[in-house]
């Protein structure tokens, strides 16, 4: 499929417009336009420009997501919160819930916020990022409409529940890990079915225990629930999939037991055959790196593990040994002066919402 980059200036401007345009306050859209932007700057473009449509601006259309976001803090501490989020939008929720975590890290140590109703936060690497900029080691978690089934099952019953981590080094990039806690999420799939592609087995199962391979297929089945993701590890105890089944809990129980969030089939998004809201639950951990030790001596230790792992022996055949956070940043500097990626089928989605928001000014943006 072809593909063709608009730069990165002229899509957040489109996305700034259109979300305005859709009911969104000028301050949460430029919060929201920046995460899905860095998103595809790093090459996550399962969680960039092409969710704005089906994931943000369709919800609202739904009446399932509230354009004006009501953040309330509903309980607090000196190291500690929870939020409300009222089902606004998730991008400006977690912003917010982020900067607090860090502030209080700033006067205290370290922070943490847990919050509730909300909804889809986007890229999650976005957040543990703010931490950074601010010498801090930043954490966060959020569970997710059901999609994985436990080890020994067939049914999808936790999110993809990704588990991040951005910590400063002494390199050009952060130390950054952002991972959903199965082997594939619904993000990479709609970027195969957009792209038609087939997912290789041993990624998502049908109601038999079977792989699945049909992208289109899978994603009309994981909302029927006749399908389910794969924990990482893979299928059963061989591989060790009880890790990422493990794992994917803790994330389940840390964005709804401390806040008395919703939870695995409670965020299915339909109510008696009806859309409603997906209530979603994060969690935001924020450790002040000068609480401990200096942060010069912290960046240059991490640094060194980074480079040491780089260094070691290679396997026959490869290249080069990379780092997380590595891959991201060497995304940035190829994408640096090329902009978003769009096929042709995400740019016929952008030309359907200049129309559909009476944009027809900006066609020429997204031509084919």
């Amino acid at each position: 499929m072809a593909q063709k980059f608009i730069p990165f200036d002229v899509v957040e401007d489109f996305l700034l417009k259109v979300m305005v345009k859709a009911g969104i306050p000028e301050a949460d859209a430029r919060i929201i336009a920046n995460v899905l932007i860095q998103a595809d700057k790093f090459g996550f473009d399962s969680h960039g420009v092409n969710r704005l449509k089906p994931i943000y601006l369709d919800r609202i259309r739904d009446g399932i997501l509230n354009p004006v976001t009501r953040y309330e803090i509903v309980r607090e501490g000196p190291t500690t919160a929870v939020i409300d989020g009222h089902n606004g939008m998730g991008h400006v929720i977690a912003f917010n819930a982020m900067k607090l975590a860090i502030d209080k890290a700033a006067k205290y140590g370290m922070g943490m916020v847990a919050v509730r109703n909300s909804t889809h936060y986007g890229f999650a690497g976005y957040y543990p990022l703010m931490a950074v900029g601010e010498n801090m080691i930043g954490i966060t978690g959020t569970n997710a409409r059901p999609s994985i089934a436990p080890t020994f099952g067939v049914e999808n019953m936790l999110g993809t529940n990704p588990l991040t981590f951005g910590m400063p080094t002494d390199e050009d990039f952060p130390f950054l890990l952002d991972c959903a806690t199965s082997i594939v999420q619904r993000g990479k799939i709609e970027l195969y079915a957009r792209e038609g592609k087939e997912l290789i087995k041993g990624l998502v199962i049908d109601e038999n225990g079977e792989s699945k391979t049909d992208s289109n297929e899978v994603l009309s089945d994981l909302t029927a629930g006749r399908a389910a993701l794969v924990p990482l590890g893979g299928i059963g105890e061989e591989t060790a999939g009880y890790k990422g089944y493990g794992y994917a809990t803790v994330v389940e129980i840390l964005s709804a037991a401390l806040q008395q969030g919703a939870f695995m089939k409670m965020l299915m998004g339909v109510e008696n055959g009806k859309k409603v809201p997906y209530p979603l639950g994060h969690f935001f951990i924020c450790i002040n790196v000068s609480a401990f030790t200096e942060p010069d001596n912290f960046r240059k230790t991490t640094g060194d593990i980074l480079r040491e792992l780089r260094a070691s022996k290679k396997m026959p055949g490869q290249e080069r040994i990379y780092t997380a956070g590595e891959k991201e940043y060497l995304t940035w500097m190829d994408r640096r002066h090329k902009g978003v990626p769009f096929n042709d089928a995400l740019l016929e989605e952008y030309r359907g919402l200049c129309k559909a928001y009476g944009m027809e000014e900006d066609l020429g943006r997204f031509e084919v």
